[in-house]
């Protein structure tokens, strides 16, 4: 492999090959396995999501290319190993998506979106007890982010029947979850119990935001990313009337909050 290959994907292959280099390679590079770049995976795939929803093309490109390197990493170990190489990783998404495509690259024909999801389902369900797993709920990875994964439980579940049949059914399980953990907080609960009854509010309020068809992790990012924009103009208007924000009252800072609410709500309108 060579470095100045003018083939963008082989060029990039020579580079991590370069880097793992027991002669002359990268020592932190070198010193890498499987398992300790996995938290640098999961953080670059959570800077896609983020260059994709600030909208700038140079951004997601330059994620997007972080993202890709992690995978030739983990390519390039496993090439080491003599598990796998980059090729293999390429074939077996490119079988997987032919299996589970039937309707693209076969004879297969679905007239509505529910036979679609059925034979997607089928197929991974077939792919799991192939690999000797027969639960519903195998292979929902415990390092997706609790709400995603949540989610992912959820769909699951529906997939044999077990869920409500309208959003407006999943409100009043909202309401029993909060109650109890009002019920807990008044008895002086450990915070173990708060957690565990906490955790049920959220569970639900996920379960509602999937069957509004609101993607419950999007959703919560989207008012991560509201709040601090709204936090931060909050704090220049403080800075502006010359007081820090710890010196401002909290009848003060709800009047800097909705001030800088209406200044953002004023921006967008402008826009249109």
């Amino acid at each position: 492999m060579d470095i100045h290959d003018p083939d963008p994907m082989r060029r990039l292959r020579a580079i991590m090959a370069r880097l793992r280099d027991p002669d002359g390679g990268c020592p932190w590079d070198r010193a890498q396995t499987p398992g300790s770049i996995v938290p640098y995976t999961l953080e670059e795939a959570y800077e896609v999501g983020e260059a994709i929803a600030s909208g700038e093309p140079e951004a997601i490109q330059g994620e997007l290319g972080d993202l890709l390197f992690q995978v030739v990493f983990q390519a390039r170990l496993g090439e080491e190993s003599g598990a796998f190489d980059f090729d293999d990783i390429a074939r077996v998404i490119g079988d997987k998506l032919l299996r589970r495509h039937p309707h693209v690259f076969g004879d297969a024909e679905f007239t509505q979106d529910h036979e679609r999801e059925a034979a997607w389902e089928s197929a991974k369900a077939d792919e799991r007890r192939e690999r000797d797993r027969h639960s519903a709920l195998d292979d929902i990875p415990l390092a997706m982010p609790a709400l995603a994964r949540a989610q992912k439980l959820q769909r699951r579940a529906r997939r044999v029947g077990f869920d409500w049949d309208e959003a407006a059914a999943v409100i009043g399980k909202i309401r029993e979850e909060i109650d109890e953990v009002q019920a807990a907080f008044e008895q002086g609960a450990v915070p173990e119990r708060l957690s565990d009854e906490v955790g049920d509010v959220l569970f639900a309020l996920v379960n509602w935001a999937r069957h509004l068809g609101v993607d419950a992790e999007t959703a919560l990012r989207g008012s991560n990313r509201k709040f601090e924009r709204r936090f931060r103009e909050m704090e220049t208007l403080a800075e502006g009337d010359g007081r820090g924000m710890s010196h401002l009252s909290m009848d003060e800072l709800e009047a800097l909050w909705v001030e800088a609410k209406r200044s953002e709500e004023k921006g967008h309108s402008g826009h249109l």
